[in-house]
Parts: C-alpha cells; structure tokens; sequence
C-alpha cells in the first residue's frame, strides 16, 4: 500500500474508532481501529513512515472527536474558516501523542502479546502527557470514556482512574493483532490472548456490578438543590438588548413551584450576566429570590476593583444570601485556550471566544469552599472537570463537587455528552458527587458512584430538584493516591514486555 493512500487508510481507522465514544459508544469499533493501527506501523520499516502514520491516524480520530469545537467558532460569529482551523490545529497537535506511540511501537522489537501490552502501555502515558503538558493539557476523550455507557464498567475507575481504564481497553481492542502472524497466516494458539483480554473485562464488569450492588443511596439531611436550566443559545446570550431578559429568566424559572422545600438554588457559568461585585441591585434582585437560610450560587463575570490598572476579569462562581450580600467566591483555575484566553496573543491575529477584549485571569484562590447550610463543596468551572486527579484540594477535602458550565457553544453536538460522561469519572475516582449545573444541558445530579440520579436533558428549559447525595466514607484509593500508582503498575508491565517479549527479526 502506498504511502499516500496508508495515511488515508490510517486517518479513516482513527474516525471510525472516535465512534466508540458518547454519544454512540460503538466501543467494538475499537477493534479495527486500533488493531489496524498497530498492524500497520509493525510492518513498515521505517519510524518515520510509522510515526507519519500514527500521525494521521490521530489526525482523523480528533477531527471527528473534536468537531465540535468548531461550534464555538460559529456561536461567536467568528466564522466556519477559523472553526475549521481551529479544530484542525488541535487534532494536528493532539495526533503528535499517538505519532510518538506508533514510533515506538515500530522501533520496539518485540512481537505476539508483549507487542501488544507495549503498545497499550504507551498510549496510556501518551494519553497522561496529552492531559497534562500541551498548553495545560487537553484529556478530551481518553480511551476509558468509551465505558461511560456502563455504571458497572466505569467503577474500577475508583481504584485506576480513567487511565487504567483506558489501558486495559486499548489492549483489549488491539490483541486481536495476535491471533493473524504478521505473514497472514492463524495461529489459533494465539486466541487465548483474546480470552485473556474478554474475561478481563468481564471481571471488571462484575466487580462493577458487586459493588453497586452494595452501594448506598443516602441523600444528605436537609439540603434540597435547584438546578435552573434557562437554555440560553449562545449566539443570544451576550447580546446587550436580550440581558436583562436573560437574567429575568432566571429569576423566573428560580421561582417555579415546587414540590419539597428548596433550600439552595444553583445557576450555570456567567448565568448571570452582571459584575455582581458592583452592582448591589442586581445582588438585591438575587436576593429576592434566594431560599431563606439558604444560597443561590451562580456563575458570574468577576472584575477587579475600578483602582487597578490594567483592569483584570475572571470566570467566577459567586455564592448570594438572601440579603444579597456575596457570601463565597471561586474563581476559574484552568482556562480554556482560545475561549478564555489567547496563547502568544502578539503574534496570532484572533480574539478570543467569550464576550470583551481582555484575557481572563486565573484564580489561585482556595479550591474548597464553606458555604451555609451545605457540605464542603469543590467548586469546577466548564472543563476544570475534566482532570483526572486535579478535582479536589488534597488538603482540605470537599464532600461534594459543583460544576458550573456552558455548553451552549457546542450547540446539539457530541460535545455536551462527552463533558457529562466525563465528569462522571471524576465521582467515581473521588468518591463524590456531582451536581452539574448546564446552560442548555446535560444539567444533572451524579451519585458517588457515577450514577446520574437525574438530569435535564440537551436543548431543555426548565428546573431541576433534587437531593444533594452523599460522599463516600473514607473515599476512594484513587482519591487517596490518584495516578501514580497506575502509571507506576502500567510501567512495570512495558518493562516486563520489553524484556520478556518474543523478539522480531
């Protein structure tokens, strides 16, 4: 096969396996997706050629994965070119990851299974250093996401977080490589490796399914949440002439009947389309609204006070009392590149996504917040939530996780469903609920265990009641130790196959 038509090849393998996350989970996609990919760059014989087509391959599993950026593009008014530009430099960049894996795989002399466990082991810290290096780190779709179907499949997650997952899911869908010789010719022997790989993931299966089946479904005593879901398009959201109108949506939808006392109320991010911190009316207004003895939380723009120079903007979570005053406060840690802020600014000729010229700045304020009539709370703006490991302060430990969010610039895409099914993993590897507040969806209420309690779906307009569940006691190993020793345990087995795996000529 000539090289041209290899990379196409390889491009369409990488689309069809991003079928295999939310919301289609075609996860045996997986198959030939990735066991084509090793095939190919185990039989060439140059790293380049392998690390080309490893490229390519990413190149088509992120474009389809990540299309839907290019949403926000549009939602902006900044145009389908730049969307496309957009969604094309962050798979090109994204594809750098699975080049090196498939460079290394070609350049690592060894065959059958070892081949195999080699491969998975690298894609696994491939996928850590995607989450963590490049312009902060982008973990979008890593491989374990595919199980966000199953509440069973995904309650390993508690003792591996999404990477073990994700190893383990990538060598099952790739050991079919070691039932066809590189020659073509079957070696049934071989198929024991996928029986191996098929009752590893039945055992985590039923392990998922043992301990749901002894999991508890407490709510926490006197706290009953509401979650507004005005469904705001985004195209409409910061025209000057519709905020008020916005914002009086809210407060409407805030005060529907309901059929058990509310005593919190939680609105998305830049719910409110204000500087609360200086403007006591609107903060009256909220007032107005908020339970008594109770908070209404919002996300909401924060500026720096009118004597500073130059003047500095945040991505804020803002908690309101009855009497209007502004009671706790959060401001957003990670940001996203080219929503929030613009890398090398000087030199790219773009604005940013979100409403105003200026950068937004990071916070770097205490993570967990003490809020009246609730537990500890860790707080997590749009894509904060999707850090494994990087949820929680260490030091002063939440109850339970809040994620405010937007994802009307996604619109009706693929997008929406992925950040839901990921910010599940994190209360599965925590150990702590979740409640999830969207401004066109998924707004939702996630149990310790990952369960979705409720929720309201995309493109819907209303409220959502619910309890606020509890956390687990004594939380969770990975909450306690978080990725090393999974990384650790993925690196013991790259040794072993690097030293004991049958050798290529």
């Amino acid at each position: 096969m000539s090289g041209v038509r290899q990379w196409g090849v390889s491009a369409l393998l990488g689309a069809i396996g991003s079928l295999a996350f939310a919301p289609f989970h075609l996860v045996f996609a997986l198959v030939p997706a990735l066991t084509g990919l090793l095939w190919f760059v185990t039989s060439v014989s140059s790293r380049r050629t392998a690390f080309a087509i490893g490229w390519w391959f990413g190149v088509g599993h992120f474009v389809a994965g990540f299309y839907w950026v290019g949403q926000a593009f549009r939602a902006a008014d900044i145009g389908v070119w730049w969307g496309s530009v957009a969604v094309g430099a962050l798979a090109a960049a994204s594809a750098l990851s699975i080049a090196v894996v498939a460079a290394a795989c070609n350049a690592v002399r060894v065959t059958g299974v070892g081949q195999v466990a080699v491969f998975a082991s690298l894609w696994t810290f491939a996928e850590w250093g995607r989450s963590f290096v490049v312009l902060g780190g982008f973990p979008w779709n890593l491989m374990g996401y595919v199980w966000g179907f199953s509440d069973n499949m995904i309650q390993v997650a508690a003792v591996t977080g999404v990477f073990g997952i994700s190893a383990v899911t990538v060598f099952g869908a790739a050991v079919a490589l070691t039932v066809v010789k590189v020659d073509g010719r079957f070696a049934l022997r071989r198929w024991i490796w996928v029986g191996v790989a098929a009752a590893g993931l039945t055992a985590i299966w039923a392990g998922g399914a043992l301990r749901l089946s002894n999991a508890h479904e407490d709510m926490v005593e006197g706290v009953r949440l509401r979650i507004v879901q005005a469904n705001i398009a985004q195209h409409h959201k910061w025209l000057p002439d519709l905020r008020k109108a916005h914002f009086a949506e809210h407060l409407a939808l805030t005060q529907m009947a309901a059929m058990q006392r509310i005593t919190h109320v939680i609105w998305p991010e830049t719910a409110t389309p204000y500087a609360l911190g200086r403007d006591d009316r609107i903060r009256q207004m909220i007032g107005a609204v908020t339970p008594p003895d109770g908070l209404l939380i919002t996300g909401a723009i924060r500026i720096s006070k009118g004597e500073e120079a130059p003047q500095r903007i945040w991505n804020s979570l803002r908690a309101i009392s009855v009497s209007g005053d502004i009671v706790g406060s959060y401001d957003k840690m990670r940001l996203v590149p080219f929503g929030e802020y613009v890398p090398l600014r000087d030199w790219l000729p773009i604005d940013k996504l979100v409403e105003g010229s200026r950068d937004y700045s990071r916070g770097n304020a205490e993570r967990t917040l003490e809020l009246e009539g609730l537990p500890l709370v860790g707080p997590l703006i749009c894509f904060e939530v999707i850090f494994p490991g990087s949820v929680v302060d260490k030091t002063k430990r939440p109850q339970w996780l809040l994620n405010l969010t937007n994802d009307a610039w996604y619109g009706n895409s693929t997008g929406p469903y992925q950040h839901l099914v990921q910010a599940r993993f994190r209360s599965v590897e925590e150990g702590l609920p979740l409640i999830r507040a969207a401004n066109t969806g998924i707004s939702a209420a996630v149990d310790a265990y990952g369960r979705v309690v409720t929720s309201l779906g995309l493109g819907e307009r209303g409220v959502l009641d619910t309890g606020l569940p509890v956390a687990l006691v004594g939380g969770t190993f990975y909450g306690k130790y978080g990725n090393f020793p999974v990384l650790f345990a993925v690196g013991l087995i790259f040794a072993i196959a690097l030293v004991g795996g049958t050798r290529r000529a």
